[in-house]
């Protein structure tokens, strides 16, 4: 147990729902504690629906090759909160220590003094409050969910905003078309500040563009302004600045080359000065766990035959899982083996729209629920749901049961092993794997 559990546990009960999209709480308490947002160092605001905290690890490794002192917000975190901030130091920075999380959480709980707020809300008050009180150069910022009322989105001038490839997720806080969903992604963008849209489907760039122009924003737009591709084993990104022939990225999938993309085309709007080598080593320093993630290293790799491999993702979408089913595919045309999907899902998630992906592809599914307070898909239904799909499906426990079911056949060849549909379920995996993220 954490010490900063039981303080965690307190502001969890502070709102009684989970999430409720407004400002109006955040900036109440905000100015209890004396304003700390307008103390930053120079935000990179990113929201999107996927590759968000790729993109901020390309950011983050590229900055800090050129010496930067960078600090980061993420979320969801995987198995410790503390994961969700990491403060710039001389070292390249470090996730938030205990001690110094815990003091910001009582000064948080003091300015609040008992009044209604979300979760999200205080622990995004303290991560701003650290953050303007331990020096860096830059702060990459990413959404918690949406953008134009989540509660990062308190920055009046941020360096520079970057919107990653929107999707259909979260339809209950966002809208139920692309369109509305770009929108309120697009509350991130601020008159004045520089911005920058990756690659997206033809409806969401569309919004994205009306809302910026409406602002006045001129944005650097994938395909327009900016481009990165795989060329020659190479990564190359074109921008009016000139020609970056680069490294392909360190973290896996075809998808990367678009999060690179965006990252290097934000970095230069804010830093255009970097030398070249900074992003050389943006690229091969990357770092983010349970995004393709190789467990080759830890205890999970133990549990199946010698030749095998494990991957991690927590893809949980069908843009999520259309990325991983393309990198699996990809794999396979290099090195052939039979591929097993351990798969769990919350019950916000449609299994459907992600398990299609695998069809033709996926050898089996074995099917986990998601543990703790999550409320998930049973495995039964989710089984059911493979079956008419084609795909053949059976429930496992939990995944290290599912991982040990497939090592009992000794004489089934070396299989391919994705773990995928949660984020949830990535960070039980890293736990069981004693390799959490640091």
């Amino acid at each position: 147990m954490s010490p900063t559990d039981p303080i965690l546990a307190r502001l969890l009960d502070l709102h009684p729902k989970k999430i409720d999209l407004a400002l109006d709480r955040m900036h109440r308490l905000l100015a209890a504690l004396g304003d700390p947002q307008r103390r930053l160092p120079a935000v990179i605001h990113v929201a999107g629906t996927n590759g968000k905290g790729s993109t901020v690890a390309f950011m983050r490794a590229t900055l800090e090759a050129a010496g930067l002192g960078v600090h980061v917000y993420t979320s969801p975190h995987l198995v410790r909160f503390n994961e969700r901030i990491r403060l710039a130091d001389r070292a390249g920075g470090r996730l938030v220590s205990d001690a110094v999380l815990s003091a910001a959480f009582d000064a948080v709980e003091t300015a609040n003094a008992g009044a209604p707020i979300t979760f999200f809300e205080a622990t995004t008050a303290a991560a701003f409050k650290l953050f303007s009180e331990h020096p860096a150069d830059v702060l990459l910022l990413e959404v918690g969910l949406g953008g134009r009322l989540d509660a990062t989105n308190v920055i009046d001038a941020p360096a520079c905003a970057v919107i990653t490839p929107i999707s259909r997720d979260h339809v209950e806080f966002l809208g139920d078309s692309l369109e509305a969903i770009a929108r309120e992604k697009a509350g991130i963008l601020k008159r004045g500040a520089p911005a920058v849209f990756s690659a997206q489907d033809a409806a969401a760039q569309a919004a994205l563009e009306q809302e910026a122009a409406r602002l006045g924003v001129r944005p650097r737009i994938f395909g327009q302004d900016y481009l990165s591709r795989r060329e020659g084993g190479r990564l190359i990104y074109e921008d009016a600045s000139g020609l970056l022939d680069l490294p392909l990225p360190r973290l896996p999938g075809a998808h990367q080359t678009v999060n690179a993309g965006a990252a290097l085309a934000a970095v230069r709007a804010v830093f255009p000065d970097l030398a070249p080598q900074a992003f050389e080593q943006g690229m091969t320093r990357a770092e983010w766990p349970a995004r393709l993630q190789n467990l080759g290293g830890g205890r999970l790799a133990g549990l199946l035959p010698r030749g095998a491999e494990i991957w991690l993702d927590g893809g949980h979408n069908e843009a999520g899982a259309k990325a991983l089913a393309q990198a699996m595919a990809e794999r396979a045309a290099v090195l052939p083996l039979p591929l097993v999907l351990i798969y769990g899902a919350l019950k916000t998630k449609s299994p459907e729209a992600f398990l299609r992906q695998f069809a033709g592809l996926a050898a089996q599914v074995l099917v986990v629920p998601l543990h703790g307070d999550q409320a998930s898909w049973p495995p039964e239904e989710i089984v059911a749901v493979a079956g008419r799909i084609g795909l053949a499906a059976r429930t496992e426990p939990d995944a290290v049961g599912a991982l040990r079911s497939l090592a009992r056949d000794e004489r089934a060849p070396p299989l391919r092993v994705l773990i995928a549909g949660s984020l949830y379920l990535s960070g039980d995996v890293l736990a069981a794997n004693a390799t959490p993220p640091v």
